[in-house]
């Protein structure tokens, strides 16, 4: 099979793209010709073969012109399965990882203050993704379509009913389980100044205000009189205003799962994820999570078995009462996941949809 990947920006060493390393590998090793078209990329993926797009404009124009700049380059070679991780104009198979752009703008107006409600979404950035993905979802454009949990399934189904449910395919996201199963607890916990009676509260992420850190400051702030409850956030965010004497910032770490053995529970409040990452990996580690119901991961979540899900990230009460749920449970090992998370299940059956939509061709 003769395959072409698309992915604006690449990275072979960065965290984000190592489902898209792992997908190379593995249809690499298949015998697959693989093809990968990117604006830019860092390092190099063995046996892939890379097509650089070059993209001039503004932050507005730049998708669209990626997306008419891909198109073009396809004039002059033919694929089995063009399969795509972005929005753009035609392809076979899309992978719908950051889920719909018009519901994020509907979360952001949903918690912004009401003064800036009517600014959300306006410019022309934000109605050139709509349109893009508006022909990205239409089933004349696309033949598949990967979503990484229900949430987004049942939003493509709202709005987008004319494409056909059955070329939705979900397919969680997968992680490292064993890199999230080997870290010390005690060396973790030691290296980022913590006791061992501290209760830890984890937080992972960038773009702090879309998954929730400011509730969760101002839940540690509220907290300022209990001293072995403590919140470790990483994040390559400048955060802004004085911070609790109980949050301890790491900033960006290459080893985050230090991150997870030291914490107790994961606490991420998002008003948007699609299926956030953090949440596998929390629960690789054996710690529980708490999430909230805008969060695809949500799905991985038994409550009172592996964490809790809220319907509202600013229901700091609620926040509470999980927390102390949490606490009050002690040492009792890791908790257990119904779901399995392991990345290479997430790779296999990417590559069936991918080599189903090849031979349907």
């Amino acid at each position: 099979m003769k395959l072409a990947l698309i992915r604006r920006q690449f990275s072979a060493t960065g965290g984000a793209e190592l489902y898209v390393q792992r997908l190379l590998g593995a249809l690499t090793a298949a015998g697959h010709e693989t093809h990968l078209f990117a604006e830019k990329w860092q390092g190099q993926a063995a046996g892939v073969q890379f097509h650089s797009v070059n993209v001039e404009g503004s932050r507005a124009e730049r998708p669209l012109r990626f997306a008419e700049g891909v198109n073009a380059a396809f004039q002059h070679e033919r694929f089995d399965c063009v399969f795509s991780l972005e929005r753009t104009l035609k392809q076979d198979v899309y992978r719908a990882g950051d889920g719909l752009h018009r519901v994020w703008l509907q979360r952001r107006r949903q918690f912004a203050p009401w003064w800036k409600r009517p600014l959300v979404g306006v410019g022309a950035f934000h109605r050139n993704m709509m349109a893009l993905e508006a022909r990205t979802f239409d089933p004349a454009n696309t033949r598949h379509i990967i979503v990484n949990s229900e949430m987004v399934r049942g939003e493509i189904a709202q709005h987008f009913p004319d494409f056909p449910q059955e070329r939705v395919h979900t397919i969680r996201n997968g992680v490292e389980v064993k890199r999230f199963k080997s870290v010390s607890r005690a060396a973790a916990r030691k290296r980022f100044g913590l006791e061992d009676n501290d209760f830890v509260l984890g937080f992972v992420g960038s773009g702090w205000e879309r998954k929730g850190l400011p509730w969760l400051l101002k839940f540690m702030a509220g907290r300022s009189d209990d001293p072995r409850l403590k919140l470790l956030v990483v994040t390559r965010d400048r955060m802004r205003g004085k911070m609790p004497p109980n949050v301890i910032l790491t900033g960006p770490l290459s080893d985050v799962e230090a991150a997870y053995a030291a914490a107790d529970v994961l606490t991420f409040l998002p008003i948007y994820e699609p299926c956030s990452n953090v949440v596998s990996e929390a629960l690789a580690t054996g710690i529980p999570v708490v999430t909230t119901s805008f969060n695809g991961a949500s799905e991985l979540i038994d409550s009172g078995i592996n964490g809790h899900v809220l319907d509202d990230p600013g229901d700091l009460a609620s926040l509470g009462m999980c927390i102390n749920h949490w606490r009050a449970r002690g040492s009792a090992g890791p908790v257990k996941t119904r779901l399995p998370l392991d990345l290479e299940l997430n790779v296999r059956l990417t590559l069936q949809v991918l080599e189903h939509s090849a031979k349907a061709a």
